[in-house]
């Protein structure tokens, strides 16, 4: 039997160096620590996107494995302390759990893992954003993944011609439906245009039901019952011999989508294709940022990172991002910069409404008097 390989990617932040800017190179060192001593995995590659930290891991456990969600959470434990140490903004913020107890999934660190069989070569796009949420992801996956603008191979490439599978997930009913592409597109548009409430988990290759895709759908403040951070989603994307090419991976961001969350997670602004190197957003906490690392697996070692948006190709983009930022911010505290009503009730909003709640006059009942 061949020997299957699983690429967990696990966020989480415990920590801003400064504010909600960055992390602090104390933490990063104190991570590659503890996962340099493990003899769970193979092989670790472990980078920040803002102030999240991401631990990128191999090993042969499988997927929702007790013992690798147990070292990351551990790590992020540990990392929270040097946190305090340095008096890091929001320290430990995203540990919901007093405690692990057996998965990190409802915890509040954030998921992405696919078990594989490795191809003859195995390039792999890792995903990593921050200041937005798990729905982010639903424009580039569907362009990936269903539109032959996009992605070419749809169209001529024989191992990709039949489509794919979309798992949808609503965050708010936590429940799952299976979208077939291209026959199920216009239904499954429907949903996934919602990206508050529904998110693509993952992409199964129609043919063969191979993993083509997984993402991070955790919201956080839905656990939390308030408003703890953006949950700033993280993706795995297989690429080439059936699945798409790394160049059609990478195009939808040359075209950058609105998403929310910027600052305090309270607005809509651009998703900026970043290197890791500039992923630290400062102008209003933003504007939202996404990082595309690229690794070859080879038995489970991560031969890489290659930074796929170091590159001038997306100097557009982000030039284009700013252009929308400008306009945007011009708006202030007003929609649609602002998130609507429904998405602002884990800010001050609910506290706001309680205040002011008597000063509001029913006007059927002061006509009804009045008559």
């Amino acid at each position: 039997m061949d020997k299957k390989i699983t690429l967990s990617v696990i966020k989480a932040d415990v920590g801003g160096f400064v504010g909600h800017s960055g992390v602090h190179p104390e933490l990063l060192e104190k991570a590659r620590g503890i996962i340099s001593g493990s003899p769970l995995v193979i092989d670790y590659y472990i980078t920040h996107v803002g102030d999240d930290l991401n631990l990128i891991l191999t090993h042969e456990l499988g997927r929702n494995n007790g013992e690798i969600h147990q070292l990351a959470w551990d790590t992020f434990v540990a990392c929270t302390e040097v946190a305090k140490k340095l008096k890091l903004y929001g320290a430990g913020q995203d540990l919901l759990g007093d405690a692990f107890s057996g998965n990190i999934k409802g915890l509040g660190p954030g998921v992405a893992e696919i078990e594989v069989v490795e191809r003859k070569s195995e390039p792999v796009i890792v995903l990593m954003a921050d200041k937005t949420e798990p729905g982010a992801w639903n424009y580039p996956l569907y362009k990936i993944f269903a539109d032959p603008f996009n992605t070419v191979g749809l169209v001529i490439d024989p191992s990709m011609h039949g489509g794919f599978n979309f798992e949808v997930r609503d965050l708010i009913e936590n429940k799952k439906i299976i979208f077939s592409a291209p026959e199920d597109i216009y239904d499954m548009l429907v949903f996934i245009g919602a990206p508050g409430r529904f998110a693509i988990k993952r992409v199964f290759h129609k043919a063969t039901g191979q993993i083509a895709a997984a993402s991070s759908t955790q919201r956080l403040n839905l656990m939390a019952g308030r408003y703890v951070g953006k949950d700033d989603p993280i993706c795995i994307i297989r690429c080439q011999s059936g699945f798409p090419a790394v160049g059609e991976v990478l195009e939808p961001f040359a075209h950058p989508h609105l998403v929310s969350g910027w600052m305090r997670g309270s607005h809509h602004g651009p998703l900026m294709p970043v290197p890791a190197s500039r992923s630290c957003p400062t102008r209003f906490d933003g504007p939202p940022r996404v990082v595309a690392l690229g690794f070859q697996l080879a038995d489970g070692k991560l031969v890489g990172p290659q930074d796929m948006f170091d590159d001038p190709a997306f100097d557009r983009a982000r030039d284009l991002c700013n252009q929308i930022a400008d306009y945007l911010r011009t708006l202030g505290p007003f929609e649609p910069h602002r998130l609507p009503l429904d998405e602002m009730e884990y800010t001050t909003m609910p506290l706001v409404m309680e205040k002011l709640k008597d000063r509001f006059i029913d006007l059927r009942t002061a006509k009804k008097k009045k008559e």
